[in-house]
């Protein structure tokens, strides 16, 4: 492609021969560009004056035989003291003193710029002021594909713009703080069930027609690819994100984490990425092949594929080391892996004043074994440090600016001191086992703040609702009565009857899948409230008639059992919301603050609406997972299909009302409103040059055997061979070239970033209290793309009486689309369509409408798009497969033509 970043040139025909990897993978050597090369130049000498060994201790974690297991680099002998990593998206996972933050998805029910990126700079700092210097954090995979998909409220929106202007932000906040975010999981990671072999078969159900052998195949057509699940990463690498996490699923039949194109050839490539490429726990399949296809570090260093923990054992580690030295894997790609990884360290400033890891990861203790599985190395491991500072305001502001306003039939919202108050349901008040009583919250019992698995943290406090509606109610002398027992309807019914309003509470869960409650493996087996949530809710409906519904979920719920109900007179969606939750709730419920929330994904009304879901049942050993709905997911398959909502993407209502006036559409200039070329694959100047590898040395093997003056620990992680290794050292590989493109920021090409237009609106308060509004630009861009894609958003507070203009900046990449055959982005206005503008409050309130014309014909995106798996024909150059140094089989399933390719049959 034209405008890679860079691109390997192995230089020697029989060196080719000789590493048949060589003809299938392209791992390219990065010198920095753009807003990275000073921090390239110090990686580079850092780097540089490093051994084989010194190098690979940067790439492979220490492993679960340390406390500090999250941990790899320690080099005494330049005075190195090694990287601390750990999660997580809601804040610093299995610690104390640090704040429990609203999960990611609420960010994005926000819809608003700045409260996103104040999260993420505060999550940052937390994790900084902890020692943390790499945070496996945000996520943007999964998207969205299916809302039954466990993990989705880790993330932000199947709409791909949301969620990579909010991923985007959430990078830079948590850059400005000082640490580096993890972007994951990179991708098509849609589901949990099968993600890992050891994982699903451990669960033994009855209905499980295979046991698995390698985790589920994603298996895209490069258009959706590109134009849903890439499109969030460009945002990220566009706006500074340092690391990213290859996941657990294949793509195509490929493992992610040894996938050459979709590593090489698009993230550090197509992209111009610069940072690294971390494993997820497990997803590592290879030595050899992980490091050629551009992994750059291995996550806890174990191997353990598939959920298989080898403890002390590792693909990398003392094998990379050996690997090098036979040439299995050349220096140069050490040299790289190790640059990256310090280049980010230097990208964040982390040799200016960073603070050192103060805590055991996942032990709370204040003394223990630095070394537990040794029993050596007692002493502090905890210092206990609060990191919270006044970031409770932020969890509340986002908290409550999050908050969703479904329904509000006569104004029964906000509450004007109600007489008697009637508050129904397990999830308005406390756990019985406390906050942080399950384990990585696998459990829903009391208020649902958060969901389960590795993006949970603890809870510092949790302000559940029933608290803090009690604490209100005090100040207005209302009367507070309550039932926190769904299934004791006999006194549901007694004390509702005499209420002035009812608060009914009902919840869901969802989350990673090594953990199951009540059946729920990770992904939601249905969209129904549980704990009897929907007969609750016309329980209480039954016997009062004013109704207040609020519900804490991890996506959509199905709500047409009582949605309807006269006596349900308003429904808050309050997503999870974290340590705050109670006070946000009663910020929006009694009016101090305006719900403005929006939804992020659609809801419908039944499940089957939604035309993709959760493979339940594996399909095949190697489950296939294909997505033949291509771009149609959520509203835009609702859009496509002509299928109403029960609300539509983008709703949410205020305590005001607003009106749309005066749309203009002004090119940003006389030349930028017309795209440079008909594609922006082409860079505009292409050079040739040598890469900035380090000075090669003769490789020695008897100088990387372990060290006569160390004492090895039981199951650390060490970059030595063992003592007396002897073996043959392989030929030295040759150097590189890499080519060149023009300076600038990293996202792909710079063209796209360029602004073409100016959409602006006036919107006006017609309502009497102040309020915010998120005004929605959506584009019709024809050429069998989605009805109308969202490509802006802005929200904006307005006095009563009062009225803003709001404007929205569309770019070269909101006007264009993924043309295959070219591989390259083209604005659909030089295919000669006319692109069609609209303004509003949702996905379906269109208020406004226009057009940006188009510029001429000609180019080969068009038609009719249809999503569709090719088999590949696997005769003409069929996989190689070899036995590396490391011992383990490797089996290449990538073809000479660099395309990620689908086998007519599944391969394992």
């Amino acid at each position: 492609m034209a405008y890679v970043a860079t691109c390997i040139a192995l230089l020697a025909a029989p060196i080719l021969a000789q590493y048949p990897e060589g003809s299938l993978y392209s791992p390219p050597i990065s010198s920095g560009y753009g807003n990275w090369s000073a921090a390239y130049a110090k990686a580079h000498a850092f780097v540089c004056n490093l051994t084989i060994t010194e190098k690979v201790n940067l790439t492979t974690q220490t492993g679960t035989g340390a406390s500090y297991g999250y941990s790899l680099g320690i080099i005494p002998r330049v005075g190195f003291r090694g990287l601390a990593l750990d999660d997580s998206p809601t804040g610093v996972r299995s610690t104390d003193y640090s704040s429990a933050f609203t999960a990611p998805l609420n960010m994005a029910m926000t819809w608003d710029r700045d409260l996103i990126y104040a999260q993420a700079y505060a999550n940052g700092a937390e994790h900084k002021a902890k020692g943390v210097n790499i945070a496996y954090s945000p996520v943007v995979g999964p998207l969205g594909r299916s809302p039954e998909s466990g993990r989705i409220w880790e993330g932000y929106s199947p709409d791909p713009y949301l969620s990579g202007v909010s991923f985007g932000l959430t990078v830079a906040g948590m850059n400005a703080a000082g640490t580096i975010a993890v972007g994951k999981h990179f991708v098509l990671y849609e589901q949990e069930h099968f993600r890992q072999v050891r994982e699903w078969n451990d669960w033994h159900l009855p209905n499980a027609t295979f046991n698995t052998t390698e985790p589920y195949s994603s298996n895209a057509d490069d258009r959706t690819l590109h134009e849903l699940y890439l499109w969030p990463w460009y945002d990220a690498v566009h706006d500074g994100m340092a690391s990213v996490m290859c996941s657990y699923n294949q793509l195509n039949n490929t493992q992610a984490c040894q996938n050459n194109h979709l590593l090489n050839d698009i993230l550090k490539g197509e992209m111009g990425f610069q940072g690294f490429i971390v494993s997820d726990d497990g997803s590592q399949h290879s030595g050899v092949l992980s490091a050629l296809a551009g992994m750059d570090m291995t996550i806890l260093g174990e191997t353990s594929p598939n959920g298989e923990l080898g403890l002390g054992i590792s693909f990398w580690g003392p094998n990379l080391t050996q690997s090098v030295l036979n040439g299995s894997v050349p220096e140069w790609r050490l040299d790289d892996m190790a640059t990256r990884i310090m280049a980010a360290y230097y990208y964040l400033d982390q040799d200016q004043d960073f603070p050192e890891l103060n805590f055991a990861q996942g032990d709370l203790s204040t003394f223990g074994y630095l070394y537990p599985r040794a029993m050596a190395g007692y002493q502090q491991i905890n210092e206990h440090v609060d990191v919270q500072d006044h970031h409770a305001d932020i969890i509340r502001r986002v908290g409550a600016n999050s908050i969703i306003m479904l329904k509000n039939v006569n104004n029964t919202l906000p509450l004007n001191k109600p007489k008697q108050i009637a508050i129904i349901g397990e999830d308005a008040g406390p756990s019985i086992y406390g906050p942080n009583g399950c384990p990585d919250r696998g459990c829903d019992n009391g208020t649902l703040a958060m969901g389960w698995g590795s993006g949970s943290t603890n809870f510092p406090y949790l302000i559940d609702p029933l608290a803090a509606i009690q604490t209100r109610a005090i100040q207005d002398r209302s009367v507070v009565q309550y039932v926190l027992d769904n299934y004791d309807t006999a006194l549901i019914d007694s004390v509702v009857a005499q209420a002035t309003v009812c608060l009914v509470f009902i919840n869901c869960d969802s989350g990673e899948g090594y953990i199951e409650i009540d059946g729920n493996y990770g992904d939601r087996k249905n969209l129904t409230a549980w704990l009897r949530g929907d007969d609750l809710v016309n329980e209480v409906a039954g016997n009062c008639s004013n109704t207040v519904v609020i519900a804490h979920t991890p996506g959509p719920i199905i709500m047409e059992p009582w949605i309807e109900h006269p006596n349900v007179t308003a429904v808050l969606m309050a997503g999870l919301p974290g340590q705050e939750s109670g006070n946000a709730l009663v910020d929006v419920l009694y009016g101090a603050v305006n719900p403005s929330g929006k939804t992020p994904w659609t809801i419908g009304k039944r499940r089957e609406d939604y035309g993709t879901d959760v493979m339940y049942v594996a399909n095949a050993p190697v489950p296939q997972l294909d997505f033949t709905e291509g771009l149609f997911i959520d509203y835009r398959h609702f859009d496509q299909a002509g299928i109403k909502p029960r609300f539509e993407f983008g709703f949410g209502l205020s305590y005001t009302t607003f009106s749309y006036s005066n749309l203009r559409i002004q090119p940003a200039n006389a030349a930028s409103s017309t795209p440079a070329s008909a594609s922006t694959a082409a860079a505009s100047a292409q050079t040739t040059i040598n890469p900035s590898v380090c000075p090669h040395y003769a490789l020695n093997a008897s100088a990387y055997t372990f060290p006569s003056t160390i004492s090895s620990l039981t199951d650390y992680i060490y970059p030595y061979l063992p003592r007396n290794s002897s073996f043959t050292v392989g030929p030295a590989y040759p150097s590189a070239s890499v080519i060149a493109v023009a300076p600038g920021t990293p996202g792909g090409a710079p063209e796209l970033w360029d602004t073409m237009y100016t959409v602006t609106v006036s919107v006006a308060n017609t309502g009497s209290v102040a309020g915010q509004e998120v005004a929605q630009l959506y584009l019709a861009l024809g050429n069998g793309e989605p009805v109308r894609q969202l490509r802006g958003f802005n929200k904006t507070m307005i006095e009563a009486g009062a009225s803003a203009d709001v404007s929205f900046t569309v770019r070269q990449r909101d006007l264009s689309i993924w043309d295959v055959p070219s591989q390259s982005w083209v604005d659909v206005r030089t295919l000669g369509t006319a692109v069609g503008v609209f303004v509003g409050a949702s996905s379906r309130d269109l208020r406004l409408n226009g057009t940006m014309a188009a510029i001429g014909g000609g180019g080969s995106a068009g038609g009719n798009y249809s999503a569709s798996v090719t088999a590949a024909t696997t005769s003409a150059v069929g996989p190689v497969v070899t036995e590396y140094s490391d011992g383990q089989p490797q089996v290449a399933t990538e073809y000479s033509d660099g395309q990620v390719q689908v086998p007519a049959t599944a391969t394992n």
